[in-house]
């Protein structure tokens, strides 16, 4: 089976301080979906920004597509071969419009004069395709700084998703949402997995959540101390006792098992 990504030894040292130790972790090119979960200070956003480019290891590989090492490069580069991240913190150009803001995301980054009459028509059919998938075209013309908060974040995913990625780095991608901007964002993957060709890995704390995601069948991966401590099925980890020790508790894992 072809891998996408293949993280191998991946150690890292903050002043003699280990937020990852020997971290191995492969995503297959046919996984969709990869939920990453763990207590703070697991080293789960440590391995985005290794995965970015924001972090070097002190040891370990990290191959993409089976053939890139993303190690080195630089965060410009790594973004050109298809690994794109949305942080915690919606990063949009509030005073622009919506279709403005996924108009620059399209075009050159950085360049804020190209705007959506800049635009070609193919272009254009594009950006409106990705504001419907993520349930934001009836708000083109509505500057970004207006909308609600998961409306914000909805639109960095486009923005991202407009630049057809191969990985999609999502790093808590509901903090903060409602329970129905939640519940909104849930069928917004579902639609990521079923029209876009990127794969996606988030990070999220919200086990809720984690739950309504993986029922799409989609594996998680469980962070302790810098390392996997469990893998597969959200069934197959929440009754993993050194998760329930370690991260979930006794308590939380009863009230987010499924009936």
């Amino acid at each position: 089976m072809a891998t996408l990504l293949y993280v191998d030894g991946l150690t890292v040292s903050f002043d003699g301080f280990l937020a990852l130790t020997n971290l191995n972790l492969i995503l297959e090119r046919d996984e969709k979906i990869r939920l990453l979960i763990g207590p703070n200070g697991a080293g789960k956003t440590t391995l985005f920004d290794v995965l970015t480019g924001q972090v070097e290891p002190v040891a370990g590989r990290v191959i993409f597509e089976d053939r890139l090492s993303l190690l080195g490069l630089s965060r410009h580069r790594i973004a050109a071969h298809g690994v794109s991240r949305k942080f915690q913190t919606p990063s949009i150009f509030p005073r622009h419009t919506v279709v403005e803001n996924m108009a620059l995301a399209a075009g050159e980054k950085g360049c804020l004069t190209n705007t959506f009459a800049g635009t070609s028509a193919a272009e254009r059919e594009r950006i409106a395709a990705v504001l419907a998938q993520v349930g934001l075209l009836p708000q083109v013309e509505t500057p970004a700084g207006a909308l609600a908060h998961g409306q914000k974040q909805w639109l960095e995913i486009a923005m991202l998703l407009v630049q057809s990625p191969t990985l999609l780095l999502l790093d808590e991608p509901v903090a903060g949402m409602t329970r129905a901007e939640k519940e909104r964002t849930v069928e917004i993957l579902a639609g990521i997995v079923e029209h876009s060709a990127c794969a996606v890995m988030l990070i999220e704390h919200d086990m809720e959540f984690v739950r309504q995601v993986a029922r799409g069948g989609h594996r998680v991966t469980v962070l302790h101390e810098g390392h996997v401590l469990s893998e597969g099925s959200l069934d197959r980890v929440q009754t993993d006792e050194r998760v329930i020790e370690a991260y979930l508790g006794r308590g939380r894992i009863a009230a987010t098992t499924p009936c």
